[in-house]
């Protein structure tokens, strides 16, 4: 792959994406990349093989410095601290890192996951992910979770006392939630947070177990105006508690906000290292999109065998980059600067467009900024196309 001198983007952040791919079980909702095995995984192996992706990485982005680190998968909370440790020194070794650096660890709220916490803050992480997802027992259950409300709950505390941040995480419109169902669970966990939480609506993804039922007739999920009400609780219960929506599915206390997760939606650089984890990394103008093999023993043999992973490297051109932008940048409350959407676009938002979703209050500006307003949100994805073309 030939490079053209790489230059910084608009914003001086750059991020480490970390895929662990290995859960215990594969839940019936997820299409991410993850991969359950039945014998013991050389877990120091793929850390090793990982330390070896970033290095490639470090050859090809000169000059930056680290603004945040996330460890995803997957369960990565499933990695030893001695692992974790290793790739944080790795990142160490080869970047300047930001004496504030951000470093998330998604985990899950098992008690034998949780024990291992403490490693995690020795080893550099600052902030944890856990994925409560519910609390509710039965629900749980029918989501392929480990734990039960109680060891989640349990979980969080520990692991509120053991971090400086921690973000609380829940799957909602989940099968025949109801209204008042959901404002009870969600009010117990907005009683809980410690000013973070990450509030997703369920949605049913090809290639999942949930798909398969849900095309039999198996699984009946909310309707559009059922899921709507459910949304408009998440709004009222979050802004109640003083956590703001600064982005479609998250939810902050002023600072709390994931510096990592607002990287990728203000469209910023990162690289991603472990089987089949994406980056986007600046090439002149262009961007290159990097994409690695997702199987995980074969990623780790490419990357034994040639340094890296990477199976697509695709030249992204400006207009391209417009739409990645205008995607990514509209799910955020700050909205998208127009001038950087126009510089990439080689044109101007059209403002009869423009015109027509503010009346409609769907869309609002300030200055140079255009974000969705919170009826806009809850028809986001017909937001984004229209101003598209």
């Amino acid at each position: 792959m030939r490079w053209k001198s790489l230059s910084v983007t608009s914003s001086d952040a750059f991020g480490i994406y970390i895929h662990w791919p290995f859960c215990k079980a594969k839940c019936p909702y997820c299409d991410f990349n993850s991969h359950v095995r039945h014998e013991a995984v050389d877990t120091l192996s793929f850390a090793r093989a990982i330390g070896t992706e970033l290095s490639w990485f470090a050859e090809r982005t000169p000059g930056r410095t680290v603004t945040s680190i996330f460890f995803g998968g997957g369960t990565p909370s499933l990695m030893p601290p001695e692992a974790v440790g290793h790739v944080l020194d790795t990142i160490a070794s080869l970047w300047s890192v930001s004496p504030q650096v951000e470093t998330t660890l998604e985990a899950n709220p098992t008690s034998i996951e949780a024990e291992n916490f403490r490693g995690y803050r020795a080893a550099g992480v600052n902030r944890v992910s856990v994925g409560v997802q519910a609390l509710n027992d039965d629900d749980l259950k029918a989501l392929g979770r480990q734990h039960s409300a109680e060891e989640a709950l349990t979980a969080f505390r520990l692991a509120a006392k053991i971090f400086p941040r921690v973000s609380f995480d829940m799957i909602y419109a989940r099968p025949n939630q109801t209204p008042a169902q959901w404002r009870a669970e969600l009010s117990r966990a907005v009683g809980e947070q410690q000013g973070h939480m990450s509030l997703y609506q369920l949605t049913i993804e090809p290639g999942t177990a949930y798909f398969d039922l849900h095309e039999r007739g198996k699984l009946v999920t909310p309707t559009d105006d059922r899921a709507a009400d459910l949304y408009d609780i998440t709004q009222e219960l979050t802004e109640k508690a003083g956590l703001s929506t600064y982005e479609i599915s998250n939810h902050a206390a002023p600072g709390q906000e994931s510096r990592h997760n607002l990287l990728y939606w203000r469209y910023g650089e990162y690289a991603g290292a472990g089987p089949g984890a994406h980056s986007r990394l600046a090439d002149g103008e262009n961007r290159r999109a990097l994409i690695a093999e997702k199987h995980p023993e074969t990623w780790r043999n490419l990357v034994n065998t040639q340094g890296h992973g990477i199976i697509s490297d695709t030249l992204v051109p400006p207009a391209d980059q417009s739409s990645e932008y205008l995607l990514m940048g509209m799910r955020i409350a700050e909205g998208i600067d127009m001038d950087r959407y126009a510089a990439l676009a080689g044109r101007e938002i059209d403002s009869s467009k423009l015109a027509g979703m503010k009346s409609m209050g769907l869309i609002k500006r300030h200055g140079q900024r255009l974000m969705a307003t919170a009826d806009g949100r809850k028809l986001l994805n017909a937001v984004i196309a229209e101003l598209a073309t």
